[in-house]
Order: C-alpha cells, then sequence, then structure tokens
C-alpha cells in the first residue's frame, strides 16, 4: 500500500466513476458524517458515476439509496441492486432488481434460515445481526457491531458457512453466508451491465474502489485503482491482496480525502 499522495494524476484523472463500501468507508460510527455525503454530491456534481456496494441488507439501504446521490446501491454483496429514479428529488423512489430468479431466491432462503438457526445453536456467543429482517439473499452473524467475537469464533462461523455449502466473508461487522456465485466483484460486473450496457473489466481503469475490510479484497485484488481508507489497518495481517492506496484518514475522512484526489 502507498499513501494516497502517491496515486499518479493521469490515473486519476482516468477515472469516471467510483464504487465504495459503505460500513467504515462512508459512514463513521454507523453513519454517514457530513463530508462525506457532501464529498458524494460533489463527485455527482463532477458527473462521476457513484455505486455503493455492500454487505447490508436491501431493506436497510433503502433509505440510503432514495437519499443519497448515488446511481445505485448493490446490497447483499452483489445480490441485489436499488436504483432510485434519477429525474425525482430526495427521497426518490426506488426500483429493486436481483442476479436469482425469484424460485432461487426462495429455495436459498430457506436452507439459510436453517443455517442461521444451527449457527445460533451449536456457535455460544453468535448471534444474528440486527438488520437480519432486512435481509432477502443472505445471512449475517455479528462480530463487531452490537457483538464482540473473537477471531476464533469468527472462524468457526466461517466454517460452519462453508460446511453447509454457503460462501462466506467477513466485514468490519459482521460475517455474511449466501448461496450463488455473486460477489461485490460480479455484482459491481452486473450494475455496469445493467445500468449502463458496459463491460466493466473493458474499462476498469475508468473506476476506483474504496474500502476497508477483508470482504473487499477481491476488489482490491482487481481494481488497479484500489484504495483502503486508513482504519484498514486492523484487518492488513489478513488480507492476501492490500488496496493499492491507503488514505491518512478513517472511514468519512478517508472517503472525503479519495474524492479530493480525484476531483483535484
Amino acid at each position: 500500500m502507498q499513501e494516497l499522495e502517491h496515486w499518479p494524476a493521469a490515473q486519476r484523472q482516468a477515472v469516471t466513476g467510483i464504487f465504495t463500501d459503505i460500513d467504515d468507508t462512508l459512514t463513521t460510527e454507523g453513519e454517514i458524517t457530513a463530508d462525506a455525503l457532501e464529498a458524494l454530491g460533489a463527485l455527482k456534481a463532477a458527473g462521476m458515476k457513484i455505486v455503493a456496494i455492500t454487505g447490508r441488507p436491501v431493506g436497510w439501504s433503502e433509505p440510503f439509496a432514495a437519499r443519497w446521490p448515488v446511481d445505485a446501491i448493490v446490497a447483499e454483496n452483489g445480490a441485489v441492486a436499488l436504483l432510485p429514479d434519477a429525474a425525482s428529488a430526495a427521497p426518490r423512489p426506488l426500483s429493486k432488481i436481483y442476479q436469482q430468479d425469484a424460485a432461487t431466491r426462495g429455495a436459498n432462503f430457506a436452507r439459510m434460515q436453517a443455517v442461521l438457526a444451527r449457527i445460533e445453536r451449536e456457535l455460544p456467543g453468535a448471534h444474528r445481526a440486527t438488520d437480519s429482517p432486512g435481509r432477502e439473499t443472505d445471512i449475517a452473524i455479528d462480530h463487531s457491531e452490537f457483538t464482540q467475537l473473537s477471531d476464533a469464533q469468527v472462524a468457526a462461523v466461517v466454517a460452519l458457512m462453508k460446511s453447509e455449502g454457503m460462501h462466506a466473508t467477513v466485514s468490519s461487522i459482521h460475517i455474511n453466508g449466501w448461496y450463488g456465485d455473486h460477489n461485490k466483484l460480479e455484482g459491481a460486473r452486473w450494475i455496469v451491465r445493467q445500468l449502463w450496457q458496459r463491460d466493466l473489466d473493458a474499462e476498469m481503469d475508468q473506476w476506483v474502489y474504496v474500502g476497508d475490510s477483508t470482504n473487499d479484497q477481491l476488489m482490491f485484488k482487481t481494481f488497479a485503482n484500489s484504495v483502503g481508507v486508513a482504519n484498514i489497518a486492523r484487518f492488513v495481517p489478513r488480507l492476501a491482496h492490500l488496496p493499492r492506496y491507503v488514505t491518512r484518514g478513517e472511514r468519512g475522512a478517508g472517503f472525503t480525502e479519495v474524492v479530493r484526489a480525484l476531483l483535484d
């Protein structure tokens, strides 16, 4: 990782769009700060494409998609997207699209609830995330938001999810598990096709990704313009793929640094 000041100007000038994580990247202590919200607005005013991509549930994401100046929020690690009506004033009406059809989602949901019950039954201290009622295509176990789990407990939850045939990732606050081939990267590719009928891989140098934790490392690996906000330091020992650059500020302040670097 290099400090953000080493990000070449020519690479920054080529950027036309940004993907960003939400928790502990845009938000600070669970809320978006005024500077981060203003930074989103400045990006939109400059004509940038903006997609927030998160492990949070679609239900939790709805008020933010309606009010923030974004083109979409891709939720539940790439499975579902909220698209605000660009022609309306905030709060904007939303449409919702999925990567999986309704029959697949229904079957997977039943399987996932059984796994969730098994985790809570068999792993002491493991509890579903408080935002679980808003989830449609994954499950989440809280490890740092309201419940603190040790590294060994987190590893046990991940192992149980995988033993049930699920994909599993660890964000800054939750352990997410799901059935299907989607992830943050596939969600990014999907939404670029859906919104702009374009191929993300063909224009990767025009995008930047900003994140903060282990569930962002596939994005860090894939995007040449990848940035970690400073609080990523707590996860660095567990990352096989680091972001190219890192901000001085943490969370929303770090995201604002990225925007300043792009717009300057």
